[in-house]
């Protein structure tokens, strides 16, 4: 069986990232017995000039993309029912903000050390994109960790602390070097890169790929 590294370049804010990421899931299910994953979670931030209160969702976006209003309901519309198809419940109608993410990704490293990464990063999705909540808000934050199985008393002392911003910048600078400027990004074995928030049967059929190059090198 052939075992993968997954990096996972994103941001807790990115609705693709979710999307993306269950349909890897559902493709690794269906590819069990053919090859086994490793996941780790990687920071990118879409906004890092946001300050703590964040910007109105839907000015961010028509500033960013330059949506017209009916371009951005229509975007949450079809993002919601994708993400829901995948089994994600997504309501991007309760959430009217975009935040800064640092903190959260400060607090995604140190779960990464605690082996309990993934669980935190669905627990701050969720946050975000289910129940319209802050992921720069230090008690969300907090909430989310222990829901992840994590010491409250450790991730408080983390977010009141600037433990893991060096780490957390250096990372995002690797993955800016490798020319990575959107996310989802899933980098496999540091050598292959699928972008995007692909479907299920895209991920079935890169995977088997890559998968078979690997075990031919």
């Amino acid at each position: 069986m052939n075992h993968l590294r997954i990096d996972i370049v994103s941001d807790v804010t990115c609705p693709w990232c979710i999307i993306g990421y269950k349909a890897l899931e559902k493709a690794l299910t269906e590819l069990h017995g053919e090859l086994d994953a490793e996941i780790h979670w990687q920071p990118f931030e879409i906004n890092p000039h946001l300050g703590p209160e964040g910007q109105p969702r839907t000015e961010n976006l028509k500033n960013k993309y330059g949506y017209t209003d009916a371009q951005v309901g229509q975007n949450q519309l079809v993002l919601d029912k994708r993400a829901n198809r995948l089994g994600f419940e997504m309501h991007l109608d309760r959430q009217p903000t975009t935040y800064n993410t640092f903190d959260a990704h400060r607090l995604l490293h140190w779960a990464e050390l605690k082996g309990k990464q993934s669980a935190l990063q669905q627990h701050l999705f969720h946050l975000y994109f289910t129940n319209g909540g802050n992921p720069s808000d230090h008690d969300a934050l907090i909430q989310c960790a222990e829901a992840a199985g994590l010491n409250a008393t450790g991730a408080k002392e983390v977010l009141e602390s600037d433990q893991y911003g060096d780490e957390v910048r250096k990372d995002q600078m690797k993955y800016v070097r490798l020319g990575i400027t959107s996310v989802p990004a899933f980098i496999i074995n540091d050598e292959y890169i699928i972008s995007g928030g692909q479907p299920v049967d895209t991920f079935i059929n890169d995977l088997r790929e890559i998968a078979g190059h690997l075990s031919a090198a």
